[in-house]
């Protein structure tokens, strides 16, 4: 069983940076694709990035792209979020998913088995 526990948001103002974590439970990262979600104020859920346990196959979000960088730390269980520039419109509940990967499929993938509980990120000044 995967459990995710995402940490780190708050509050920034527009053009700030911040970066959000998600640590995995219950399995090695190297086993796992991870995706970063959103999920904004009266919006749909969007997909921002997945990062799947092949070396350096990371996709974007085309509206993310430049902005968001995600990192995988192995040795920590840990993916990280790092969002530049923010604006208000970038406010929202941060999620992260993941998917056994033991085909090492490629990103982006079609489903993601397991959730986090969310971060708040706002942006605003």
């Amino acid at each position: 069983q995967v459990h995710l526990v995402e940490s780190g948001g708050g509050s920034v103002q527009p053009g700030g940076s911040l970066r959000i974590s998600c640590a995995v439970f219950g399995y090695s990262l190297e086993d796992l694709a991870i995706g970063w979600f959103r999920r904004a104020p009266v919006k749909e859920r969007e997909e921002i990035s997945c990062a799947s346990n092949r070396e350096g196959d990371t996709v974007y979000a085309e509206s993310m792209k430049g902005r968001f960088t995600v990192s995988r730390d192995n040795a920590r269980n840990t993916v990280y979020l790092e969002m530049n520039s923010l604006v208000p419109e970038d406010t929202g509940i941060y999620y992260c998913a993941a998917f056994v990967n033991n085909r090492r499929l490629r990103c982006p993938l079609r489903r993601y088995d397991y959730w986090g509980q969310g971060t708040l990120v706002t942006v605003s000044s």
